[in-house]
């Protein structure tokens, strides 16, 4: 258990890293030489602090202050680094999966919530046979009675297709991550209707005994796709706690250093999204061996699952240091 007494001795430090980040507030050029340098000494020392803290239940509140307080020397400390193939290649290889793993119960909570609107669709399309037409539209549920997909148009106009799904499914993730402004309920409402979409259209594909046709033609580009809906509506809930639940910072710079956050989050779904778009237009809607699509797809998803999950590891320390 972490003592009072050791508490009031690392106060003025903590005190002292929070004013430097307050006088370097437009960047780290109002800084001096020998405050730079006490900002990396003290950002050093406070990293410290705060896995020590988090060892000790009792001591959640200088956790969350200690967290925060991290979060803002570390906008500021690497603000000033210019985008190069070199930094590029550290942002995916690096702090990418690690803001995913700090933000991993975010990018739960969207799922979640998507796999809750794909069961009450799959419900009340069982329950309801005209609930399917009121969302997906009369031309559609003909289409699946007939037993045709509505995907084959893509298979002739492959480039165009592939640039329209790229630039729709951006789309929607970008929405997904901006209406978390709206308190979460914009983003909570895509989660939810794209969820109830997906449990509809199954449904109403199972029951016309075209369950295979339609998982086979989802599987290859949905092991990127839907992963990446769900990073971008992490994202938004992520925005939607900031600016609910400020803590200790004032609800402006809580929004900003959330928004921080979220913005990484959803950023990188972009080449996750393009890949996906070109498996889309490419791969989906082809006749190639159902077997080999679903293969396809589990590769896909199990290369995802490893960089997300196991990338950016080689410091532990780091995760800490960075944690939001």
């Amino acid at each position: 258990m972490i003592s009072t007494k050791w508490i009031e001795k690392r106060k003025p430090y903590w005190q002292q890293l929070e004013s430097l980040i307050t006088s370097s507030s437009s960047g780290l050029k109002g800084l001096s030489h020998e405050e730079l340098q006490e900002l990396s000494l003290l950002y050093r020392q406070t990293a410290a602090d705060l896995a020590a803290i988090r060892q000790d239940p009792s001591s959640v509140h200088f956790a969350r202050y200690l967290n925060q307080l991290m979060a803002r020397a570390h906008n500021i400390i690497y603000a000033g680094h210019r985008a190069s193939p070199g930094a590029i290649l550290a942002f995916f290889r690096h702090e990418y999966p690690r803001v995913f793993r700090r933000n991993l119960k975010y990018c739960a909570l969207a799922f979640a919530i998507f796999i809750v609107g794909g069961f009450i669709g799959t419900a009340l399309t069982l329950q309801d046979p005209d609930f399917e037409l009121q969302i997906i539209g009369p031309q559609m549920v003909q289409t699946i009675q007939r037993k045709e997909m509505w995907t084959h148009s893509i298979i002739g106009v492959k480039p165009l297709a592939s640039s329209r799904i790229m630039t729709n499914n951006m789309t929607v993730g970008f929405m997904a991550y901006a209406t978390g402004i709206t308190a979460g309920l914009g983003t909570i409402y895509m989660m939810f209707f794209n969820g109830l979409l997906m449990g509809v259209i199954g449904t109403a594909c199972a029951l016309a005994g075209m369950s295979l046709s339609l998982w086979s033609f989802v599987a290859p580009h949905g092991a990127l796709e839907l992963p990446s809906i769900f990073l971008a509506g992490g994202g938004g809930l992520m925005i939607a706690r900031g600016l609910l639940f400020p803590g200790v910072l004032p609800r402006k710079e809580s929004l900003a250093l959330a928004g921080r956050e979220a913005t990484i989050l959803v950023l990188g779904t972009v080449p996750l999204l393009i890949i996906a778009g070109t498996v889309e237009a490419f791969v989906s809607p082809t006749g190639l061996p159902v077997a080999l699509k679903f293969a396809m797809s589990a590769a896909l998803l199990a290369l995802l699952t490893s960089y997300l999950f196991g990338a950016g590891r080689s410091g532990r320390e780091l995760d800490r240091e960075n944690e939001f």
